[in-house]
């Protein structure tokens, strides 16, 4: 068992974990706020139901997404997912949820480590 398959992080430390540079909390931001980082069914059941194409709904979260946008890495990561969530209201784009969430917990992970080159 992994320290992803366990909800409460405890298992599987020690690998990649800063955990003790940073007096003891948990280096996964998922797991020092109590969210367990296995996706639960009722998320992978709303995945699997289709949003239908919405132009109205779609423009205006693209619309949000670049109001949002700044200078900031944490501005500009808000308004990637915000573009990124339009996509489901998208016929032309094939996307999911899950797919979505996965995508942002991979890249908070990979900013958490302090990029991909390290």
């Amino acid at each position: 068992m992994t320290g992803e398959d366990d909800p409460s992080g405890e298992e599987g430390r020690g690998l990649g974990d800063e955990s003790a540079d940073s007096g003891g909390d948990p280096a996964d931001p998922l797991a020092a706020a109590g969210v367990d980082p296995v996706v639960p069914e009722s998320a992978t059941d709303a995945a699997a139901e289709e949003f239908p194409p919405d132009a109205e709904v779609r423009e205006f979260l693209r619309e949000v997404a670049e109001d949002v946008r700044g200078d900031s890495s944490e501005s500009k990561q808000l308004s990637a997912v915000l573009y990124r969530v339009s996509d489901l209201y998208d016929s032309a784009e094939s996307t999911s949820p899950e797919e979505i969430y996965l995508n942002v917990r991979h890249i908070m992970r990979i900013k958490e480590r302090g990029g991909i080159e390290r």
